[in-house]
This record gives structure tokens, sequence and C-alpha cells, in this order.
């Protein structure tokens, strides 16, 4: 059941003024007259600017990996919207492909600690972002629950939520999945050392025209994704663009 409080942002570019107007937003989201079935199929009459341009970047990049074949890997899922959407789009550009498998890592507990090449600050203390306690089972079964919505109908092993540090959980799908081939990797992690493993291991299975996706490059707040992206490419041919929805993100495609 939503509660009634406005809750605290802990990563924002808004200010007062657009503040007070997403607090309105919720406050009328909340207290909407829509059928609950409605109101499922009619989100975009409550959804921002700044939350839609997400789904437009999934999207882009859905389409450019449609000719690469491998899995869509995120990193830093948080609540498992990404893999939903990552979901959908599959359902809806190669419906039959059933072995476009989706993989999703959080820590579910929130951020760990950071280093030394991370920047302290309010974003990343330890344990923001924790979600309640089994969150991954629920996210486990929403999934199955889109898959079963979708054309290839009780395929759960198109998916896996794998929980834990990433810094020990990726090295080990990798060592349990040696044959994986990477078409997409999404970053949304901030922190150095996570991102830094996950990048050397997903390297490793990528093949020409995969595409990486980093979502706090540029952002000063998140140096440590920054340093991780520079040690680990230094000897790699790619090319990099920022996405034409949002300066936010960089776009990585490997040659």
């Amino acid at each position: 059941m939503l509660d009634d409080t406005f809750p605290e942002k802990l990563e924002t570019n808004s200010n007062e003024t657009q503040l007070q107007a997403r607090e309105k937003l919720l406050h009328l989201f909340k207290n909407n007259n829509l059928p609950a079935e409605e109101l499922m199929t009619s989100l975009g009459l409550f959804i921002r600017g700044s939350a839609l341009v997400k789904y437009l970047v999934l999207n882009d990049l859905y389409t450019r990996i449609l000719k690469t074949p491998g899995t869509i890997i995120e990193f830093g899922t948080c609540w498992g919207q990404n893999l939903i959407l990552f979901e959908n789009l599959r359902a809806i550009y190669e419906p039959f492909n059933k072995t476009r498998k989706i993989v999703g890592f959080d820590t579910f507990t929130g951020y760990p600690v950071g280093d030394d090449n991370d920047k302290n600050g309010d974003v990343f203390k330890e344990g923001n972002y924790k979600l309640e306690d089994d969150y991954e089972d629920f996210l486990k079964d929403l999934l199955n629950t889109h898959v079963e919505c979708n054309v290839l109908g009780n395929n759960k092993s198109i998916h896996e939520v794998i929980k834990g540090d990433v810094s020990e959980t990726v090295r080990e799908y990798f060592q349990n999945n040696p044959s994986e081939l990477i078409s997409l990797a999404y970053f949304d992690m901030g922190l150095y050392k996570p991102t830094k493993v996950a990048l050397e291991e997903v390297l490793k299975h990528t093949v020409p025209g995969s595409i990486i996706l980093l979502d706090q490059l540029t952002w000063s707040d998140a140096p440590g994704e920054a340093l991780a992206f520079k040690e680990v490419f230094k000897d790699v041919k790619y090319e990099i663009e920022i996405s034409k929805f949002t300066p936010m993100r960089s776009i990585i495609t490997l040659l």
C-alpha cells in the first residue's frame, strides 16, 4: 500500500519548485479515481519527463543490440524496473528469442562501503537504497509474471536475479557460465571496486557490437565509475557517445 509521505530523494537535480510539483503529482497519483486495471495501463498520466527519459534510453539500447547475440545484464538493479522493461522490450522486438537472457545483480541491502577512489556524500552512504528483506523474491515473481503475459509463456529460465556483493557474485556467475556472451551491460553502481571488477569480467564475454552503458561516468559525485572505466578500457577498442536523450548516460560500443 502506498504511504502518505513524499519519499526522501537520494539523487535529484530538481529545484524547490520542481520538488513541490513532484509532491503534488504524487498526491494526485495516490488520490486518483481510476479503476485499478485502467491505472495500470494509464501510468503515462503520472510519469514525469525525467522518468520517461529512462524508458527512451532503454528502448534505444535494445534496438542497438537486435543483431548482436548474447545476454542483457544489469549491475545495480534497485527495484528492478529496468529488468522488467528489458523483458517487455524483448517481447516487443524479438518475441520468440528465448536465448536473450536478462540478468540482474544487486546487493538488495544498499550500497557497501566505498574506498579511497569514491567520494563521500549523501548518495553513496553505506546502506542507501536498501530494499525490504526478500525483495529479490518479489522481483523474481514479478519477472516471471511478465514472461507469462508475453509470448514465451512459462520460460522462467530467461531471467536471473543475483543477490550479493557484485565484486564476488559476478566472478562466480561467469565461472558457472563460461560460454556466456554479453550483448548489453548496464552499469548503475557508481562505486569503484564493484564497477571495475564487473567491467573486467564483462569484457571477457563481449563481442564486436556489444554495448556497455555507464550511468554515472561524468557525475562528479561518482568518480569511482570513471576511474574504473579508464583503467579497464585503456587498451580496449571502442566508440563512446552520450545518450541522445540525456547527457548523464554514456554509451560504449565495442569494436
